[in-house]
This record gives C-alpha cells, sequence and structure tokens, in this order.
C-alpha cells in the first residue's frame, strides 16, 4: 500500500498522524442533526409511511408499522445518513430507507463534503462514538461531544478518489460475505428438515391425537405499560415482547420493562418446562412459539402471548413438543386455522390449536428424538457458527481497510 509523502499531527489520539494538506474541522461546523419523533399512532395497514425501526432499517422486520398522518412526522428519504441516538446500539450510524424517523434516531446534514466520503468517515468514527455514549439507563449519543469531535476533511478530488475505491474494495469483500450468508441460509433449511422429518412419525404406528389430549390450557398476561428498554436488575419486573419466539426459539432478553405503577397489574409469569406462542400477530408468525428451560420469576406475559398448561398425567417429553410445534406442518395448520379481517394481523383461537391432530409417539420415542434433533442441529450450528464467525474476520478487515484510508494512513490511486 502507497502512503502519503508528508504527515502532520492532528491532536486528536484516536487519528494519529494525517496527511500533511488534509484538514481538520469540528463535527458542528461541517454537520447538522435532526432527531426525529414517535408518531401518536402506527397501524400494520400500508397506509402513510413506514416506521422506521431499526429492525425495518436493517432489513429484517417481522412486522411492519405504518404511519398515516406522516406529514406531521420528521420524513426522511432513501440512503440519507442516520445516527442512532438512544438505546443499546446508541453511537452505530445506518442508511435510510424512506419512512417516518423514530425519536431514537437523528437525521445527518453534510454541509459541504462529499456525503459517500461522510458516510465513510463515519463509519470509521462510530466506535469513538459508541464508547462516549452517556446515561445511567439508555445509553444515548452525547450531543455536546458529538459536535466537538474532529471532521478528517481530504480535498474534494482526493474524497471521490477515496469514494471510488472504497466502493470497489467493500462491494468485493459483501459479495464473499453474502455468498456465505446464503449457505448459512441453506444451513438452517437443512435445520428445518431435520426436525420436520424427525417429528412428521411418517411409516411410523403413531396414536393420532387432538392437542387437548396433551395441553389443558393456554394462559396469558395482561397489556401494561413498560418502558422500551429490557429489565437489567434482579429487582426490576419485565413484561415479553411478542418478537420473544419470533425465531422459533424463546428468547426471554426480547422484554420491555414494567414501570412501577404497572407491577401490580402483571400476571402471568413465565414457567420452565413450558412453550410460549404467539397468538396475534402477523400471518406468517402467528403461532410462532418457543422451549422455556426455566422458570423466570421477574417476567411476565402480555396478552398476546399464551403459555401452555400441560393435562396431568400425560406421559409427555415438552422439548418433544415444542419441535412439533415449529416444524412445517404444524406450521401450516396453524396458519390455516388463523382467522381476522386484516391482511396483516391475524388471531387464533385456543379451541382451533386444541383440536389441532398430530401423531403422538411413547415418551420413549419422545425423548430418543430429542436427543436425535439436539445432535443433528448442534451439527449444523456449530457449522454455522464456524461460518459466521468467518463473515465477523471479514468485517473486520473491512473496517480496518475504511478506517486506514479515511485517516489517511493507505493513500489510494
Amino acid at each position: 500500500m502507497n502512503h502519503y509523502e508528508k504527515y502532520k499531527p492532528s491532536g486528536v489520539d484516536w487519528i494519529g498522524k494525517i496527511p500533511g494538506h488534509w484538514s481538520l474541522r469540528r463535527m458542528k461546523y461541517e454537520v447538522n442533526y435532526q432527531k426525529g419523533k414517535n408518531p401518536k399512532e402506527q397501524s400494520f395497514e400500508e397506509v402513510g409511511k413506514p416506521y422506521l425501526s431499526m429492525e425495518y432499517l436493517r432489513g429484517n422486520p417481522k412486522q411492519i408499522f405504518y404511519v398515516e398522518d406522516f406529514e406531521s412526522y420528521l420524513n426522511v428519504k432513501e440512503n440519507e445518513i442516520l445516527l442512532l441516538w438512544d438505546g443499546s446500539n446508541a453511537g452505530e450510524f445506518i442508511k435510510s430507507k424512506e419512512g417516518v424517523l423514530s425519536s431514537t434516531t437523528a437525521v445527518l446534514n453534510i454541509h459541504s463534503n462529499n456525503p459517500n466520503y461522510a458516510w465513510y468517515y463515519f463509519k470509521t468514527f462510530e466506535i469513538i462514538l459508541r464508547e462516549g455514549t452517556i446515561g445511567m439507563g439508555i445509553p444515548h449519543v452525547n450531543g455536546e461531544d458529538f459536535k466537538n469531535q474532529y471532521f478528517i476533511i481530504p480535498p474534494k478530488d482526493e474524497q471521490i478518489t477515496i469514494v471510488n475505491f472504497l466502493d470497489e474494495k467493500t462491494t468485493q469483500i459483501d459479495k464473499l460475505i453474502s455468498k456465505k450468508q446464503k449457505l448459512i441460509e441453506l444451513l438452517k433449511e437443512e435445520r428445518t428438515a431435520i426436525i420436520n422429518e424427525a417429528v412428521s412419525g411418517k411409516g411410523k404406528n403413531w396414536e393420532i391425537k387432538k392437542l387437548k389430549y396433551v395441553i389443558k390450557d393456554f394462559e396469558s398476561g395482561v397489556s401494561v405499560n413498560a418502558a422500551d428498554e429490557p429489565v437489567d436488575s434482579i429487582g426490576e419486573v419485565g413484561v415479553l415482547k411478542t418478537s420473544c419466539v419470533y425465531n422459533y426459539v424463546f428468547e426471554p432478553d426480547e422484554n420491555k420493562r414494567v414501570l412501577r405503577e404497572e407491577i401490580s397489574r402483571v400476571s402471568c409469569a413465565v414457567r420452565g418446562n413450558s412453550i410460549i406462542m404467539s397468538r396475534m400477530n402477523t400471518p406468517e408468525l402467528v403461532g410462532a412459539s418457543g422451549f422455556v428451560e426455566k422458570d423466570y420469576p421477574n417476567l411476565f406475559l402480555p396478552d398476546r402471548l399464551w403459555q401452555t398448561v400441560l393435562q396431568k398425567n400425560v406421559l409427555l417429553n415438552v422439548k418433544w413438543l415444542s419441535y412439533l410445534f415449529i416444524s412445517n406442518s404444524f406450521r401450516q395448520e396453524m396458519t390455516s386455522k388463523a382467522t381476522g379481517t386484516s391482511s396483516s394481523m391475524k388471531n387464533i383461537s385456543k379451541s382451533d390449536v386444541l383440536d389441532i391432530r398430530f401423531a403422538f409417539p411413547t415418551l420413549k420415542e419422545q425423548t430418543v428424538i430429542v436427543q436425535h434433533i439436539q445432535t443433528e442441529t448442534q451439527r449444523v450450528d456449530n457449522t454455522i457458527s464456524k461460518i459466521e464467525k468467518e463473515i465477523e474476520l471479514m468485517n473486520e478487515y473491512r473496517t480496518a481497510l475504511i478506517s486506514e484510508v479515511v485517516t489517511g494512513k493507505i493513500k489510494v490511486a
């Protein structure tokens, strides 16, 4: 790699030396920002503009919300530079999509520099900003600190050269990452196939039963006011988000902290050796479920989640039942029984779920099936973890390359 002929101290520790003909200016002279505002009402119906949740911005939303009166709020266009202002990832920069900006995010206006160069610079500056977040509960960007940080300014023709170089190199890296991500998707499909085959009962002389033979009832909690932040201490009380089962495993960190004045209203604590299911959701997620390994006495269900209550004296391995619940055949049954006037939100009734028929093996067979699934899926998961590590290393190289270029440590032609 080439280097510039002359360097000078930048006076900023994390930047170090910069090329002699480059300059530095305070961020407040080069950039201004405007924070969004949370809309009073959101809808599942495709009316208005999308609400830019982080899941939506990252391209993997399980649910998309829309704002009908979007003119009353801050709207952004495609590919503007956003700064996540509040939350666990505060200090992260992300490209926008068209929609309504949330209160946890700010849109940046670049005054005179090439906006694509600014994007690469911000991704280098991101780690510094994230380390400097403040707040006892929810971390947030320190506005004064942000404005007083420095923006590295190469000549404009060099900014264009830097952008062209990094566009080419990062595209090459991203293509390699994309290939590995597609391989992960294939492995996930294999994982699903392992579960489907193991619980199907094809070729087995298993008894056919209705689900109410093993499940007596589904219990649920109530809707309570809660802060959009997870519980982080033993004394706090949380209510689960419906997203806790979106990945077809139970994710206890997907919760919100119940406000102190609402704690007396919560009901239905999370119990171990149970299955939690979404009773009301988008068509593809209604009936999504996950197995709960242990008790969570400080976590409670909302009204949109169910928890299984088993029949007495039934010989049942609940872990086996949880695999049945996430199998394709059972998911298809759930989808077919879901009802609702909205195309984007469906419900399923207890009676419809309990009437679903399934092939019921003996307890001994259930245990063997669980062991088989766990062994085979662990093999797949190990391969996925290895590939994810390779992707992580590629991303680290990508980040390091951008940093070396935008701080002038490497000269590009």
